[in-house]
């Protein structure tokens, strides 16, 4: 994970920046984003598919957005972020430039680059921005961190085998090693 910048930058950086640079925005500091591997690329796709055919198939309005998707978290300047998966229920929220506010259900796919900023500094900003469940997917520990911040029961630890289950849609379950079991 790079160093943040010394001075508060805003959204208008953000923007400014040339053209395939990807980066975060949290209270001010700029985090570039490196390009994702393929393993964390398939388990976003599958679980963005899984979550998204679940939603549908049981007749629900939420949105299922992958990266990169512009999240304004706090609907201020200072602070964007790009979850892998966004699962967003509330309509108002959505407009041609992303999402303002915050998303209903955020999915992180860990790497080691950002271990630290999806498990503290995210997990922090999701929480006090009003996202109703975190989940931080670990491809190189197998494991799968269930916040559920609506019902305030902070973590729940799943391995990739374990059968993992929802917590906004508490009848959707689901196995990340049978979802992702060609990589």
């Amino acid at each position: 994970m790079p160093l943040p910048e010394d001075r508060e930058s805003t959204i208008a950086d953000i923007y400014a920046l040339p053209e395939g640079k990807r980066a975060e925005l949290i209270d001010g500091q700029i985090y570039d984003m490196a390009p994702p591997n393929y393993r964390h690329q398939k388990i976003v796709y599958q679980l963005g598919r899984a979550i998204g055919n679940f939603i549908e198939s049981h007749g629900g309005d939420c949105e299922v957005l992958p990266a990169p998707f512009a999240v304004f978290l706090n609907r201020d300047e200072f602070n964007y972020v790009e979850p892998d998966l966004s699962v967003i229920c509330d309509k108002g929220k959505l407009e041609d430039r992303g999402c303002s506010g915050a998303p209903d259900w955020v999915i992180e796919v860990a790497s080691p680059g950002t271990e630290r900023m999806d498990y503290g500094v995210k997990l922090f900003k999701y929480h006090s921005a009003g996202v109703r469940e975190y989940w931080v997917v670990n491809p190189a520990k197998d494991t799968v961190n269930v916040f559920d911040f609506e019902r305030d029961e902070f973590s729940n630890v799943y391995g990739f085998e374990d059968i993992i289950t929802g917590c906004i849609y508490q009848d959707f379950e689901i196995c990340i090693a049978e979802l992702i079991k060609s990589t």
